[in-house]
C-alpha cells in the first residue's frame, strides 16, 4: 500500500502546473500558477490518504468493509449522507445551472430535497431492521434470492455507472483548470484515487472522509454566500436586480420555464429526483451502517437539514456567480466563455470573493466532494457484484468473507476502468443532468421493487423481476435514443426519443408491469409462499428482530 501511495506521490508532483488556455487564433497563452490553492488541494489528498490507511488497519470482516461494522452514529451518518447527495451534482452542476438559467436551476435542488421525506417516513426504518449491507437483502426477504438480487444488482451497477460519470467529469473539470493537466489525464488520477479508497479503506474510510468533506463544504459555500450578500448589503432584491441587468437573457432569469418548458419533462424529472433518492444504492447503504432503526430516522432528519440548508446557499453561489464571475475577465476565455466551463462557476467565484488562498479551500473541498462521492459509488457497485451476485447468486450463501471481499475490490478496479472510460466520453455534460439520468434509473428500476417488497402484499417474484427489469431497460433505452446520447455522443442528427427525461414513461412501465404480472400469478406454489410470507416480513420491518440475519433467509 505504501507503493501505491508513493505512486501518487509522484504522480501528484509531475503535475503540469500551467493552465494552457487557446486564443482565438489558435495560440496557447499561459495564466498564472495558483501555488497556494495547489497547496491546498495537496494538502488534502495527503489527509485523506492518512485517513484511508487508518480505515484499512480498522477493516477487518464484511460488516467493517460494506456498513464500518454498524458502528455510525446517526449524527455521524447524517452528515455522511449529507456528504453523499453534496456532490459535483449539488455543488458545481446546480450553481452551473442557475448561473446558466436563473431562477430554474432550482427545479433540481427541490427535486433532490423533497425525496428525502419519502425515506423518512417510508423507508428508512424498515430497510435498516430488514437488510444487512444492500438493499436487494430487503428486497429479495419474501422473494426467490437468485433472480431479485440479479435484478437489484443489475439496477445498482446501472445507476452507479451512470452517477459516476457526473462526478468523473466534474473532477477531471476541476483538475484541469486547477494545474492545467489534460483532462483525460485529471479522469484517470481521480479514478485511480477512488480505487485506493474502496480497496483499501472501504466504508469506513468513505463515510469519514464524508464528514470531513460535508463540514468543509457547507462551511465553504456558507462563507460564499455570506460573502455574495455582503456584497448586496444583504439585499437579495439588490442580487437579483444586478443578476438580472448583466446576464444576456434579461429577466427571463426571474421566470420559470427557460431551462424545461415541457410540463411532461418537468413532471418527468420531478419524478425522477423525487423517486430516484429513494432508489439510490449509496445512499441506501448508509442506513446499514448505524446500529437500528432509531439512529437510521436521525440520520435521515440530520442529513435533511443539512441538505436543505447547503441548496439554499447553490442558489446564492449560482446568482453571485452570475454578477461577479460572468462580468470579469479573468474567468473568462477569448471566446467569452467561462474557463473550464459553467461547471466552474463555483470554483471562480470562490477566487472572486476570497482570493487564491479560497480558492484553493474550495478547490480542495470540491475534489474531496467528487473523490468521497465517487468512492461510496464504487462501494455500493463493488458490494452489487460481491454480496448479491457473487455470495448469494452464484455461490448461495456458501462462501467465506475474504472471497466476497476480494471480489469486492477486483470489481472496485473494473468500475474504476470503466467510470474513466465514459468520464472523458462524456467531458461535455452538464453534471446535474447525468445525475438526473442516474435517479431516473434508480426511480424506474430500484425504487419500485423495494417500495412493493415493503408495502403490498400480492408482490410476487415473476412480478418484480419483469417490471424492474422493464423499468430499467426502458429508462436506459430512452436514455439511449435521447438527444444527449443519440445526438450529442453518437453525432446523430435527430434523437429517436425527443425527450431527455425519460422517467415519467420508465417508472410507469416499472409499477404497471410489477403489478400485471404479480396479479396473475395465481398458481404457482412460490407465489402464494412469497404472498404470505408478507406477514412475517412486516413484523420483523416494524421491530428489527433478527434483522442481521434478514439476508440469509
Amino acid at each position: 500500500m505504501k507503493a501505491v501511495y508513493f505512486f501518487i506521490g509522484i504522480f501528484i508532483l509531475n503535475f503540469h502546473v500551467t493552465f494552457a488556455a487557446e486564443t482565438i487564433d489558435g495560440a496557447v497563452q499561459e495564466q498564472p500558477v495558483n501555488y497556494t490553492a495547489i497547496a491546498m488541494f495537496l494538502l488534502f489528498v495527503v489527509s485523506t490518504l492518512i485517513i484511508t490507511y487508518w480505515a484499512a488497519r480498522r477493516t477487518k470482516s464484511a460488516r467493517d468493509f460494506y456498513a464500518a461494522g454498524g458502528n455510525i452514529t446517526g449524527f455521524q451518518n447524517g452528515l455522511a449522507i449529507a456528504g453523499d447527495y453534496m456532490s459535483a451534482a449539488s455543488f458545481l452542476g446546480i450553481s452551473a445551472l442557475v448561473f446558466a438559467s436563473g431562477f430554474d436551476g432550482l427545479i433540481y435542488s427541490i427535486g433532490f430535497l423533497v425525496g428525502w421525506p419519502i425515506i423518512l417516513f417510508l423507508i428508512a426504518e424498515r430497510l435498516r431492521n430488514l437488510g444487512k449491507y444492500t438493499f436487494a437483502d430487503v428486497a429479495s426477504y419474501r422473494l426467490q434470492q437468485r433472480p431479485i438480487r440479479t435484478l437489484a444488482a443489475t439496477g445498482s451497477l446501472a445507476v452507479v455507472i451512470i452517477y459516476l460519470i457526473a462526478q468523473m467529469v466534474g473532477a477531471g473539470k476541476l483538475i484541469q483548470l486547477l494545474f492545467g493537466l489534460d483532462y483525460s489525464y485529471a479522469v484517470v488520477f481521480v479514478g485511480v484515487m477512488m480505487i485506493l479508497y474502496v480497496s483499501f479503506g472501504g466504508m469506513l474510510a468513505t463515510t469519514w472522509v464524508q464528514i470531513i468533506k460535508a463540514i468543509l463544504l457547507l462551511s465553504g459555500a456558507s462563507f460564499m454566500a455570506f460573502m455574495v450578500l455582503l456584497m448586496f448589503d444583504f439585499s437579495f432584491e439588490a442580487l437579483f436586480a444586478k443578476a438580472v441587468e448583466v446576464h444576456a437573457d434579461g429577466i427571463n432569469i426571474m421566470a420559470p420555464g427557460g431551462f424545461i418548458s415541457n410540463p411532461i419533462d418537468a413532471i418527468s424529472l420531478g419524478l425522477a429526483l423525487m423517486l430516484g433518492t429513494a432508489g439510490l444504492p449509496h445512499i441506501l447503504m448508509r442506513f446499514f451502517t448505524v446500529s437500528n432503526a432509531k439512529e437510521a430516522r436521525k440520520s435521515v432528519f440530520y442529513a435533511t437539514g443539512f441538505i436543505g440548508y447547503f441548496y439554499i446557499l447553490t442558489f446564492v453561489i449560482g446568482f453571485g456567480a452570475i454578477v461577479l464571475v460572468s462580468t470579469n475577465p479573468e474567468f473568462l476565455d477569448p471566446n467569452g466563455g467561462i474557463l473550464g466551463g459553467n461547471n466552474m462557476s463555483a470554483v471562480h467565484l470562490a477566487k472572486a470573493v476570497g482570493g487564491d488562498v479560497f480558492l484553493g479551500f474550495i478547490s480542495a473541498v470540491a475534489f474531496a466532494t467528487i473523490l468521497a462521492v465517487v468512492s461510496g459509488l464504487t462501494l455500493a457497485g463493488a458490494s452489487a457484484v460481491s454480496h448479491d451476485l457473487y455470495a448469494n447468486a452464484l455461490k448461495k450463501g456458501e462462501t467465506d468473507e475474504r472471497n466476497e471481499i476480494r471480489v469486492s475490490k477486483i470489481t472496485t478496479v473494473i468500475l474504476g476502468g470503466i467510470a474513466i472510460a465514459l468520464g472523458i466520453l462524456f467531458e461535455n455534460q452538464n453534471i446535474a443532468y447525468m445525475v438526473g439520468l442516474a435517479f431516473a434509473i434508480a426511480a424506474s428500476a430500484n425504487f419500485p421493487i423495494l417500495f412493493l417488497s415493503m408495502f403490498w402484499k400480492g408482490l410476487t417474484t415473476r412480478g418484480a423481476l419483469i417490471g424492474g427489469f422493464a423499468g430499467l431497460l426502458t429508462a436506459i433505452i430512452l436514455v439511449i435514443l435521447g438527444p444527449i446520447v443519440w445526438v450529442d455522443i453518437l453525432g446523430n442528427a435527430e434523437p429517436i426519443f425527443p425527450s431527455i427525461y425519460p422517467a415519467v414513461y420508465s417508472i410507469s412501465l416499472a409499477f404497471l408491469t410489477t403489478w400485471f404480472f404479480s396479479v396473475t400469478d395465481k398458481n404457482s406454489n412460490s407465489a402464494n409462499e412469497e404472498r404470505s410470507n408478507f406477514e412475517a416480513q412486516f413484523v420483523r420491518s416494524m421491530t428489527g428482530i433478527g434483522a442481521d440475519d434478514a439476508s440469509k433467509h
